[in-house]
């Protein structure tokens, strides 16, 4: 349809204009993120009925439980394989570009004597030692040993450093309270007062090490291994209460958007009903009917697809610092992140397409072509749950994929194929190890790839799920989960490269299951 074309262009046109707003001002484009958040509350809002009822449709339209069965090995299979080729992928070019050395891990000097400036009591001044490296940015932390205490480092040089604020090393020796600048703190709580206390600063001391902080928000994760992984697919995880493939209430996976447990639900729904034979027709009917009128409101919400995209894209350059606060990190972490996007490209560009000429019998440019709104939308949303509508829509109604297929082979997809997650998660943890020295020979290899396999799989399709699941693959082989925060500051872009390679093998996947089926 020719509107389509319009979308197109009009999506183009907002990532472009949003990362030069978003880099140019970002004061202000942090205020645009309305738009954003109203695109992504429409899709997520449509996403639920559209796996439950797509999926049902698509099994009831199978005619038969044995066809069922034959497209869900298909489909596992080829999600499976794919997969395993991209983490196949990152761990070849990791090996031979490795991105990770020369970069720091930090520096530690037990007998380096201190004082701490009088006027500015955040600044510390070296007198017996002085820093290996010339400058240490916002990733790394000082800590005070003799003192215990500690800060995240605004600026250094050789002889002198200052920090944002001071914290306790023990956390649990003091509550914080957030400021709206985002600093902490330090409360003591006597008798149910809350009374405001500062740390006992020493003008002098001995000892002082810098490092990489521990990610706040995913230390719980760390004590997971491959068992847990399979614990937490199969039934959820109680500490967060994620429902797993098996939910113990499908409502409760709807309101919290746990598609595996939805798609189990709906796939045991769609054999029962075409069971029933005669009786069922009359439901089958409705659903089919259902699921028209949300691919219907899935039109309607294309038409506002790219002015959330430029909210998006706006206010997340912003949040970044624009420009300015952006590229330096980018520019320090260029070979690691060189690496990513570079094994993203051959798995999207050479290892996808090779699979749908061979298996799907179909031209890869202009498949590719059929879905580049839904592949911007991934780029731009870094959800590939939130792209499946328009996943749907591009196979469907550009690529000729049938609605049988796409409505079984996707939504699967969007929870399960993580194939740049995967390939990402592989790479980072052979990138931290080459920072931290560690030489992770051919076993260790063997366990990261099975890892971020996965783990990949037990991500959900929601923005830098990847980055917590990086915490099974690290503890897999022993590494240490401070690398992690080497990787915040850029992890959102690589988060959106690979949700975008995401739903391409998503989208790739119902092309390959259409061609076997139609045999």
């Amino acid at each position: 349809m020719a509107y389509r074309k319009f979308i197109l262009i009009g999506i183009v046109l907002a990532i472009i204009t949003g990362f030069v707003f978003g880099g140019i001002l970002p004061e202000y484009a942090e205020k645009v993120s309305l738009l954003g958040e109203i695109l992504l509350n429409l899709l997520m809002m449509i996403v639920v009925p559209l796996i439950i009822f797509s999926i049902i449709n698509g099994i009831t339209s199978l005619g038969n439980l044995r066809s069922v069965g034959r497209m869900g090995k298909r489909t596992i299979a080829y999600y499976l394989a794919t997969t395993m080729l991209s983490v196949i992928t990152g761990l070849i070019l990791v090996n031979l570009i490795r991105p990770g050395e020369g970069i720091s891990s930090g520096e530690n000097h037990p007998e380096a004597s201190y004082i701490i400036d009088a006027a500015a009591p955040q600044t510390v001044h070296l007198v017996s030692d002085r820093l290996g490296k010339e400058r240490y940015g916002s990733k790394y932390r000082l800590v005070l040993a003799d003192q215990g205490l500690q800060g995240r480092i605004v600026s250094s040089s050789s002889m002198r450093i200052s920090v944002k604020q001071w914290e306790e090393t023990d956390r649990e020796r003091r509550a914080y309270l957030s400021r709206p600048d985002r600093s902490r703190v330090p409360v003591s709580i006597i008798d149910g007062s809350v009374t405001v206390t500062e740390s006992r600063l020493k003008r002098q001391g001995t000892g002082i090490s810098i490092g990489l902080p521990a990610p706040e928000g995913i230390m719980d994760r760390q004590e997971r291994g491959l068992s847990g992984i399979l614990e937490e697919i199969l039934v959820g995880d109680k500490k967060t209460g994620r429902e797993g493939l098996i939910p113990r209430n499908i409502f409760y996976a709807m309101v919290n958007m746990d598609f595996l447990a939805l798609i189990f639900f709906a796939i045991l729904f769609g054999i029962a009903l075409s069971s029933l034979g005669d009786k069922g027709a009359a439901v089958n009917e409705i659903i089919a009917v259902i699921n028209d009128a949300i691919h219907t409101i899935v039109e309607w919400i294309m038409l506002f697809v790219p002015f959330g995209i430029f909210g998006i894209i706006s206010a997340r350059i912003g949040a970044a610092g624009g420009f300015s606060g952006f590229l330096p990190e980018l520019l320090g972490l260029g070979k690691y992140f060189a690496t990513v996007v570079m094994g993203l490209s051959i798995h999207a560009f050479l290892v996808l397409p090779l699979i749908l000429v061979l298996f799907g019998r179909r031209n890869p440019f202009r498949f590719m072509s059929g879905v580049v709104p839904a592949l911007l939308n991934a780029f731009s949303t870094a959800s590939s749950s939130a792209t499946l509508p328009l996943t749907m829509e591009g196979v469907e109604a550009e690529n000729g994929v049938s609605r049988r297929v796409s409505s079984f082979v996707l939504p699967i997809g969007a929870t399960m194929n993580m194939d740049g997650t995967a390939l990402y998660e592989a790479v980072a943890a052979m990138f931290i190890a080459q920072v931290y020295g560690v030489d992770l020979g051919g076993a260790a290899q063997v366990i990261i790839f099975l890892t971020a396999t996965l783990a990949a799989i037990g991500a959900a399709g929601i923005p830098e799920a990847g980055l917590v699941t990086m915490v099974i693959v690290l503890n897999a082989v022993g590494l240490p989960l401070e690398g992690i925060g080497l990787l915040l500051t850029i992890d959102w872009l690589l988060d959106r490269f690979r949700t975008t390679v995401n739903v391409w093998g998503d989208a790739v996947g119902a092309g390959v299951i259409e061609a076997l089926e139609s045999k």
